[in-house]
């Protein structure tokens, strides 16, 4: 299975769309991910670069995940 990544907020510096200690979703996106930005899925529903240090990647078994991706898809 093709894991989705999810993310939670540690800090907010300079991007006032984000919430700390909120998780969000991460979109794979390799070209990003070398300038240290990873493609977040904000509370708009669209994905945006946002600094990397500004997260911790978290990573939850696939009944979690599944779970997870069923109630954003709800909001």
């Amino acid at each position: 299975m093709n894991h989705s990544k999810f993310a939670v907020c540690i800090t907010n510096k300079n991007c006032d769309d984000l919430q700390v200690w909120k998780l969000y979703r991460v979109l794979q996106d390799s070209s990003s991910a070398i300038d240290d930005y990873l493609r977040v899925v904000d509370d708009s529903g669209e994905d945006y670069l946002y600094p990397a240090n500004h997260f911790v990647v978290v990573e939850f078994s696939d009944l979690v995940e599944q779970r997870l991706l069923a109630a954003a898809s709800v909001i």
